[in-house]
């Protein structure tokens, strides 16, 4: 296969940055994404370029890292599918592919496709934890949890934080991100005693890092690559309203 791509090259984040043209032959069907990346860089390294530089680390479609925006899609064409897990088999031979950063205030670009994404560190920082006493672990039978709710707080943990959502929202909201991470706790016993807190610290914390508002489009959802519901919003809208209701 021969692929035509648009990359968008930036220095840093106080550089302009614009789209460039690369053309990668002898392209495997069977080849990931980034692996195509990683034939495309070893030519331009050989040439005496600037190697382009992108996220990634497990490449099993696992942490998240692997942000790209292809052809105005979060992570490409398919669903449920990280970058990292896309093949070229879902080309065609000289197809024209865009590859850009994802586009959102609290993202900043720090160079070509990566972005810094330290702000989802900061909203779990600010309450996405339980405090508990250390020890051993208390024994099931003796906390048990209904198979309902630990099957939606499971759902709910899936969540990679790979920055989708915020990418696919034009408002780059992170509500989705945010109430998966709220909701993990929520269903469980664990999570109550810091309930209240635990959602208006986050919430908080992600109005200051500077993301949109929830558009109510679902394009968060439907781009997520691990299914993330928007029931999870609701709950957590739920929970905010009544943490400011009864106080902390």
């Amino acid at each position: 296969m021969k692929i035509n791509l648009k990359v968008w090259r930036q220095k840093n984040n106080k550089a302009k940055g614009e789209l460039k043209d690369y053309k990668v032959d002898h392209v495997s069907p069977d080849m990931s994404f980034l692996e195509m990346f990683d034939v495309l860089n070893e030519d331009l390294i050989t040439k005496g370029d600037d190697p382009i530089a992108f996220d990634h680390d497990c490449r099993e479609g696992i942490c998240g890292s692997c942000s790209m925006h292809i052809n105005g899609r979060p992570h490409g064409p398919l669903a449920g599918v990280t970058t990292c897990q896309l093949h070229m088999r879902s080309f065609k031979d000289g197809d024209t592919i865009v590859v850009e950063p994802w586009r959102a205030g609290a993202f900043p670009v720090t160079k070509d496709l990566s972005v810094d994404r330290t702000a989802f560190d900061r909203i779990i920082a600010a309450g996405g934890f339980i405090s508990v006493n250390t020890g051993n672990a208390q024994d099931a039978n003796n906390l048990p949890i209904g198979k309902e709710a630990a099957d939606e707080a499971f759902m709910s943990a899936a969540c990679i934080g790979c920055g989708a959502c915020v990418a696919a929202c034009k408002n780059a909201s992170a509500m989705l991100f945010v109430s998966a991470k709220v909701s993990q706790l929520a269903l469980l016993p664990q999570g109550q005693p810091e309930a209240k807190m635990r959602v208006m610290a986050m919430v908080n914390q992600m109005d200051a890092e500077g993301f949109g508002s929830c558009t109510n489009t679902g394009a968060c959802s439907a781009e997520c690559p691990k299914g993330i519901d928007l029931s999870n919003i609701a709950r957590m809208n739920r929970e905010f309203f009544s943490a400011n209701l009864t106080g902390k």
